[in-house]
């Protein structure tokens, strides 16, 4: 198992010294978020992301995927009842498909929840409308550059859309591309969900819908350092891999970091690998 660490977490340093310290903490890559690289991910040209991918890859990590995709440029929405708007957002997300692929980058998480709460006046039904309209430019985009891009289901304090992985399945199943997936976030799952991660995991991986794992506790705080048990997610995410129904890559993503960004990320990686050590896989 594989296990990266999303950069945000070792803000503010630079990313080569993220790069050069996730490395000695023992993670395989990092899961990037655009907005760390530039004030406006837009102008990163595909020049710099391939330079990206090298100073990861001369550490020895790399660059798993992007996250937290729409948080700038500011403004953005796929939910927008001003259809000039969503098509510049649906422009900003094929552009970082593309920035994803530069970087060497095998996938997308799509949360961003104030870009796509349902707004005033509209019914859940135009915002399932027209995200859906954004979200299939984003798949087509995947397809064409060999990555995948998922729709994360977030709980109810972030968002009033898309809470739980069966809603986040209708839309893939809507849009019917093999390149848009879905994914499954610890912390989101543990507060959105009826049943346990692992027996979530369990039922929706067979389908082929979910296409990557984020690890941290429904507290926001890191794997490790909170209550869930994190032995039957790893066991059942191994069972997974075996089956042929899961890749090979987590991410480690919490929120609120404790005693602080470098130090949440190394609790967490010792727990994570202690886990696997554990249940008898390293």
């Amino acid at each position: 198992m594989k296990i990266a660490l999303c950069n945000e977490v070792l803000q503010p340093l630079p990313f080569e010294q993220q790069c050069k310290l996730a490395a000695a903490l023992g993670y395989d890559g990092l899961e990037v978020a655009p907005f760390t690289l530039a004030e406006d991910p837009l102008r990163i040209t595909d020049a710099q992301a391939q330079q990206f991918h090298r100073t990861a890859a001369d550490h020895g990590l790399a660059i798993t995927g992007l996250h937290w995709l729409l948080v700038a440029p500011p403004g953005l929405s796929i939910v927008s009842d001003d259809a000039v708007l969503r098509g510049r957002t649906a422009a900003v997300m094929e552009r970082l498909v593309g920035l994803c692929a530069a970087m060497g980058g095998r996938y997308l998480v799509h949360g961003s929840p104030r870009q796509r709460s349902v707004p005033a006046g509209a019914t859940r039904e135009q915002a399932w409308e027209r995200a859906r309209e954004v979200l299939q430019r984003a798949a087509r985009r995947a397809e064409a550059c060999g990555v995948t891009y998922c729709l994360e289901p977030l709980s109810r304090n972030e968002t009033d859309f898309v809470n739980t992985v069966a809603e986040a399945a209708r839309m893939v199943q809507e849009i019917g591309s093999p390149a848009f997936k879905t994914m499954i976030d610890c912390s989101a799952a543990g507060q959105a969900e009826q049943e346990p991660v692992h027996e979530l995991m369990a039922r929706w991986m067979p389908t082929g819908h979910i296409a990557h794992v984020q690890v941290n506790d429904p507290n926001r705080r890191g794997p490790g350092q909170g209550a869930m048990d994190f032995a039957p997610i790893l066991r059942t995410l191994r069972e997974m891999q075996r089956q042929g129904h899961y890749g090979d890559t987590i991410a480690v993503e919490p929120f609120d970091y404790v005693p602080d960004g470098p130090g949440c990320a190394a609790r967490a990686i010792g727990y994570l690998r202690g886990v696997l050590q554990g249940i008898g896989h390293g």
